[in-house]
Formats: C-alpha cells, structure tokens, sequence
C-alpha cells in the first residue's frame, strides 16, 4: 500500500500522532507499506519517525526552499530522497503516487490559505481516499 501523508508545521495533536500510528499498522499488517512525506518540520518529521518504526519503505519528496525542511534521513537501500521540488509540486507528486492520502491539518475546518487543506483538495480531485485524522 502506498500511503501519502501531509500535516501542519506546528506537529500533530497526540490524537492524530496514535491514529496516524494505528492506521499504519494496518497498512503494513497484509502488505508492504511505502511511505510518502514532504519533509518538513512538525507533522511531516513524526510522521516519518512513526512509518520508520513500523518498517515502511519510505519516500521523501523535500521543498526547494529549505527554510521548514525537516531534513529527515532515509535507514534504508530500499528508502528514496526524491530531488526537491517548490511546495505545491511536490505535495502533488505526493498525491499522485499514493493510494490513500493521509492527513492531519490543525483543524478540521478547512482553510483556504493551507498547504495541508490545498493536498487534500488536491487529492479529492483526483478521487484519491483521504483519511483527515482529527486534532
């Protein structure tokens, strides 16, 4: 299973760090889990340290402007760093190569000036589940 993730700057709630965690679990329960992440500070980094836990192959597609990347490392032969990309690409390219989009904005009212709320709307345009793990 291919799993795409996005979330906020400021990290995940403990509620969406346990339900990110759970959903996971499962993912890799009956399949191999390959995990997609923007590389940036707060969500993207715990949610990296929470795939790596569980074994997922992990993919990182990092910013262009490197001011909020979280500069995650790869543990694996089997982990990618894709070459970087401005926000928007590569939060698409995130989108585009996973079966389900995992995400966990800072509130679950949506907004219009939000990276996170801009992938799922993203997501949901192109008919890919997403999952919104509540704050």
């Amino acid at each position: 299973m291919k799993i795409g993730f996005t979330g906020t700057q400021i990290g995940m709630t403990p509620n969406q760090f346990g339900e990110l965690a759970r959903l996971i679990a499962i993912g890799v329960t009956d399949n191999p889990c390959e995990f997609h992440h923007g590389d940036c500070i707060g969500a993207d980094a715990e949610a990296h340290s929470i795939a790596d836990a569980f074994g997922c192959r992990i993919v990182i597609h990092p910013p262009t402007n490197t001011s909020k990347e979280a500069f995650c490392k790869v543990d694996s032969e089997w982990d990618t760093v894709l070459p970087p990309k401005p926000y928007l690409d590569r939060n698409h390219d995130i989108v585009d190569a996973c079966d389900v989009l995992l995400a966990a904005p800072k509130s679950i009212e949506e907004e219009l000036r939000s990276g996170t709320w801009a992938t799922v709307r993203y997501a949901r345009k192109k008919n890919i589940p997403v999952i919104i793990l509540e704050p």
